[in-house]
This record gives C-alpha cells, sequence and structure tokens, in this order.
C-alpha cells in the first residue's frame, strides 16, 4: 500500500498531523471520513499520483495525528480548527494553492477549508456528503434512524466513549458493513487497522468531539455564512451512493449549487466508501475533474 509515497509529521498551530505524500505534479489533498484513516484512499492515491502530488493525512483526532485537549465549546475539534491543520500541512509540504478531495468527514472538512480559505483551496471533490447545516436542517425520522452516529457520538461525555470502548470491533464493523455494498471491500489488514484505532480511549473521545463540534460550532457556522451570502468560489465535484442517505434522501447538485456556481457530478455505483469499494470508477471521476 502506497508504494512510493513517504510518510511524514508535521506540527500545526493546533496539533501534529501523521499522512503519506507521493507523485509528482499539481496538489492533491485527500481526507478521509469515518471509522476510516487515510489508509482509505490505498486503491486511489496511486493512480492520482500519476498525474498529481498527492497528500493524504490523517485527520485531527484521527489514526495517528494529534489529539489535542477539548475546551467546553468543542471548539478544538470543529471542521475550522481541523480545516487550519490541513492548510497548515499544506503549506509546509511548499503547496500554497491545491484541491481537496474529502470522504464523509473529510469532505467536511474539505469544504470548510475552500470558505475559509478561498486563495488556498483551487478545486473541491466531495463525496457522499451534502453540508453539516444542511444535514441538520433537513433532518427527520430517515435522518435520526439512518444517522445514527451524528446523535450517539455527540451525547454527551462519557455515554459514547465508555459504550464504545466495551465493543470497538462492533461499531466499526457496523459502520464498515452496513454502510458499504461491496463485499470485502476492506482488506482484513485495513478493517483491522481501522478497529485498532477505535481501541485507542483519545481517539474516540476526540471523534466523539468531533461530532459534539458538527452539532453545534459547525452548524452554527455554515448558517452564518449562509446569512452572509459566503459562497465556494473554486469548482466543485459531488459524487455520492445512489442507494445511500445522500442519493435518497436529497438532490445532492442541487444543494451544492445552493453553496457554490460551479458544480458538477454525480452518481457513482458503489455503497458510501466509494474510494474503497469501486476504486477505478471514484479515481477515473476524479482524474476528469482536477485534470480539466
Amino acid at each position: 500500500m502506497f508504494e512510493g509515497f513517504d510518510s511524514f509529521e508535521i506540527t500545526t498551530s493546533g496539533t501534529t498531523i501523521r499522512g503519506r505524500t507521493g507523485g509528482d505534479g499539481p496538489p492533491v489533498l485527500l481526507l478521509h471520513g469515518i471509522p476510516e484513516t487515510h489508509l482509505m484512499w490505498h486503491r486511489v492515491a496511486p493512480g492520482l499520483a500519476e498525474h498529481f502530488t498527492v497528500v493524504a493525512t490523517d485527520l485531527r483526532g484521527f489514526g495517528d495525528s494529534g489529539k489535542p485537549p477539548t475546551d467546553h465549546d468543542h471548539a478544538p475539534y470543529s471542521m475550522r480548527s481541523l480545516a487550519q491543520d490541513q492548510l497548515e500541512v499544506m503549506n509546509a509540504l511548499g503547496h500554497e494553492s491545491f484541491a481537496v478531495v474529502g470522504h464523509d468527514r473529510g469532505a467536511r472538512c474539505a469544504y470548510r477549508m475552500a470558505l475559509d480559505h478561498p486563495e488556498a483551496v483551487a478545486k473541491l471533490a466531495v463525496l457522499d456528503v451534502v453540508p453539516t447545516g444542511d444535514a441538520f436542517d433537513r433532518a427527520d425520522k430517515r435522518f435520526s434512524l439512518g444517522y445514527w452516529v451524528w446523535s450517539f457520538l455527540a451525547a454527551p461525555e462519557p455515554v459514547p466513549e465508555t459504550l464504545i470502548a466495551g465493543a470497538p470491533d462492533v461499531v466499526v464493523n457496523h459502520m464498515l458493513d452496513g454502510w458499504s455494498e461491496v463485499p470485502d471491500a476492506f482488506p482484513a489488514e485495513v478493517r483491522a487497522e481501522y478497529i485498532a484505532k477505535f481501541r485507542d480511549p483519545a481517539t474516540v473521545h476526540a471523534i466523539c468531539e468531533e461530532y459534539r463540534a458538527a452539532a453545534t460550532l459547525d452548524h452554527e457556522q455554515d448558517a452564518a455564512d449562509r446569512r452572509q451570502g459566503r459562497r465556494i468560489e473554486c469548482p466543485v465535484l459531488a459524487l455520492w451512493d445512489p442507494g445511500g442517505a445522500v442519493g435518497t434522501w436529497y438532490e445532492p447538485l442541487e444543494i451544492w449549487r445552493e453553496w457554490a456556481d460551479d458544480v458538477s457530478g454525480g452518481p457513482v455505483a458503489a455503497g458510501h466508501f466509494m474510494a474503497e469499494e469501486a476504486p477505478a470508477k471514484t479515481t477515473k471521476r476524479l482524474l476528469e475533474f482536477l485534470s480539466h
């Protein structure tokens, strides 16, 4: 996995970020979702690296990246804080302007970065999400049952942390198997790595804090951007699972066009984890977008 890529650890103003970089060409930052780490890109990154300089990181709180202390309003785990980390990583690697591809939680970090730092984000690809504020504002019975992690992980400390500690493998396997549609999409060593990270109480607490921030600060910041008319200035590619929540509950392109003028995309025949379930199709769509 990631043959030809170099590992790095970079200290930002808020924490340390671990990741890998490889390839040559215009820079592209890859950001993962839950319950994954940057390993989720192991089937996509090599293809992109034939044309681009690829950077794949673990988000703050996830994987081998730092887990800084939180505070009463969860600000250290807001997407604004996570996006600042990633901006500083790219700058430290010599990339002042770059494309960002995010899946799930990584996509939320990516679009927040595009809003807060438009001078840095040249292109934005979001995989299987609608913006956090839109998801909460449209929440209904389907949302409360289907997006159970949004409520469960955001519950007050220490309830989710304690329950996950009792069976981290059950939680991770339920996410992977419940949200995917392709058998054997996750190699045994990758699945084991995802589970191993959830055995770390500091990681689980950090992830819970991220969901607490989503329900408060992230939602509020999306709403403030709407009121102020802030929009994503760069081209946006939205891809989604046609049979999943994003594809069946929403009109994804319509929602993203409320946030940006230049929006394209469509469904990818896979489940939620398209980079791992349909890597060839996902790579093709990303290359088409990033190359033009």
